[in-house]
Formats: structure tokens, sequence, C-alpha cells
């Protein structure tokens, strides 16, 4: 295992202990910074997440929330933030909340560290950007 992989693994059960149930997000982005991530990318349906850094990028290959081919759901906003702010809430796991999104018509999502924003993406430019907040982890 290389040592970007290995970083990335020790962020993420960081944050695990750490964060809290609601409002953890913060968390775990603030861990994969201090560990060198500049970015995230995931890819819906088939659950991929690209983790890139300023030399190189490590993806990680999910479970995929559909098999065989689908018809991409239309982009709904409203049903997409439904998902989001419950998440948020701490009202959903997050394979549930990969699935709500999917359904709302997200196809990908870019999380930027350095910006600290989220970027998520329907197939039809459309696309929603949200702030989140800086917080301490030491």
């Amino acid at each position: 295992m290389t040592t970007t992989i290995e970083n990335i693994l020790e962020a993420m059960k960081k944050a695990e202990k750490i964060r809290p149930k609601v409002g953890g997000f913060p968390y775990l982005a603030e861990c994969l910074r201090q560990a060198n991530v500049t970015r995230n990318v995931w890819h819906l349906p088939s659950a991929q997440s690209t983790f890139f850094t300023k030399n190189t990028a490590v993806t990680f290959q999910n479970e995929p929330l559909v098999k065989g081919p689908v018809e991409i759901p239309a982009y709904d906003e409203a049903k997409f933030l439904k998902a989001l702010r419950a998440d948020q809430a701490g009202e959903t796991s997050f394979p549930e909340f990969l699935k709500a999104t999917w359904e709302a018509g997200i196809v990908s999502y870019e999380v930027d560290f350095l910006k600290r924003t989220c970027t998520y993406y329907g197939i039809n430019d459309e696309n929603y950007t949200e702030n989140y907040p800086s917080v301490s982890v030491k």
C-alpha cells in the first residue's frame, strides 16, 4: 500500500473517531486536507471516489449504487436538497445519502478541500455548490 493510500485511510479513521453525528463532514474534510488531499471527486452511480493530492491521485471503488444499464434520473434540486439536509442533520448513513443523491439526478460531485466547497452535478450542466465551515482538528 502506498503512503498516499495509508495517509487517506488514517485521515478517515481519525475523522471517524472525532466527528460529531450531526455536522460531521467538515471534520472529515479537515482531516483529509491535513493529509494533503486537495480534492475528492465522486462518480455516481459507480460510487467511485478519487482523492487528489498535489503529486498523485488515488481511486477507491466502492459498492456501486446500481447494476446493469439504467436511465439516469432527472435533476431535481428540491429532492437533492432534501437528501443533503437529511444527511447534514445526521438522519441518514453515507450510503443512504449517495443513493438519495443519485435518485435526485446527481451524477458526480467534487469536494475542494482548499476552497471548502462541495459542488454537485447533474447531466445537463446543472450544478449546486455549497460552502462548508472550517473546523479545528488536532
